[in-house]
């Protein structure tokens, strides 16, 4: 039995080109990244420019502004923090949930 190569069509899941047919061949991609460098300006961690070793858990007005509006902790994409200081803030967040300073989930 002899299989054929079938040709797809429009709707079709092939996955050679994506049916806009072959490249040319001077071609290529426009690289992004240089596009990207000059418009994002990378965020410094907070706590390391006050030079925070430790994050009190007390301090609400610190805890409220790293939970998001559901009650999540943000990451650390968004807020900015290094890996160090998004440890300490996730501890710190966690206990004042668990004294009831902060909310775990908020409607």
């Amino acid at each position: 039995m002899v299989y054929q190569k079938r040709e797809m069509g429009r709707r079709g899941g092939s996955r050679d080109g994506g049916g806009r047919g072959p490249a040319k061949p001077g071609a290529r991609r426009r690289e992004r990244r240089d596009d990207l460098e000059g418009r994002f300006r990378r965020k410094t961690c907070r706590f390391c420019e006050e030079k925070v070793n430790n994050l009190d858990y007390k301090d609400l007005k610190r805890m409220e502004r790293l939970v998001s509006e559901r009650g999540k902790i943000l990451s650390r994409r968004v807020t900015g923090t290094c890996a160090k200081h998004q440890r300490c803030v996730v501890e710190a967040v966690k206990r004042a949930r668990f004294i009831a300073l902060l909310p775990y989930l908020k409607k």
